[in-house]
């Protein structure tokens, strides 16, 4: 449990590090950072080699949260329940801090096996100085871009493709993750549509069938939505909404 704890504090971190140019830390030599901010000058190429780093690394932490929603499984949960609960029509329940919650704790869960690739075949070997930087970085990007690419459609890759400079690539591995992204996040964005789409159609129902009765009982000024939202509410409860709707998002990224 500790190392799996380990594991996921040190991926976000060793990632950043793998994008500064860096020597390769000794895991045993390892000493706990000081922050010094000073301006002036400098003759020597190892303090400016150092500020480079450091603002390379804050660049790169700056651009977290865009990894986090466009390169994950993150967009695609968070679409979904979005719609569940506008189709529910409860307006701000559950809360946005609990719909954005649950769907990092998902990202988590279905992007942990991704994860494990990453620190297993590059970071890990990487803070022990068994690999090279480029080669760490290479193995870092290697497994994520094959998570991307189980879930992108073809056509959306040849969009980007077709509007980029580069020649026609022989197989998807010649893609380079500036094509990649994008393409991805426009099919996570199809696919939670549809999936949104198909939650939408039994509340609709409900919505219909409970203006058809007042309407035909003379209640035009009650507002049927006052009405079905308890009906919507009892038949999401006995079919354990919940559980249906994340067993469908986890079963889309098997």
């Amino acid at each position: 449990m500790m190392r799996n704890n380990r594991r996921f504090f040190l991926l976000f971190l060793g990632l950043c590090l793998l994008l500064t140019p860096a020597v390769p830390l000794q895991a045993a030599d390892v000493a706990l950072p000081s922050i010094d901010l000073n301006f002036g000058s400098s003759s020597e190429p190892q303090d400016i080699a150092l500020s480079l780093q450091i603002l390379a690394l804050l660049t790169v932490l700056s651009l977290a949260p865009a990894f986090m929603i466009l390169a994950t499984s993150f967009t695609r949960i968070i679409v979904v329940l979005s719609f569940l609960r506008n189709a529910l029509a409860t307006q701000q329940m559950p809360p946005n801090q609990v719909l954005v919650g649950l769907a990092l704790f998902l990202t988590f869960f279905t992007m942990t096996p991704v994860w494990n690739e990453v620190y297993q075949n590059a970071l890990e070997p990487y803070f022990a100085g068994e690999m090279v930087q480029q080669e760490a970085i290479t193995n870092a990007v290697t497994p994520i871009r094959a998570f991307m690419l189980r879930q992108t459609r073809d056509k959306d890759l040849a969009l980007f493709v077709s509007f980029s400079d580069m020649d026609q690539p022989g197989s998807q591995d010649d893609l380079p993750m500036t094509v990649i992204i994008p393409a991805y996040a426009i099919s996570e964005l199809k696919t939670a549509f549809q999936i949104g789409f198909m939650l939408y159609l039994p509340f609709i129902v409900i919505d219909m069938v409970v203006a058809s009765v007042l309407m035909s009982m003379g209640m035009m000024m009650l507002p049927p939505m006052m009405i079905s939202l308890p009906f919507k509410l009892i038949l999401f409860i006995l079919l354990d909404g919940w559980n249906l709707v994340v067993e469908t998002l986890l079963s889309t990224f098997a």
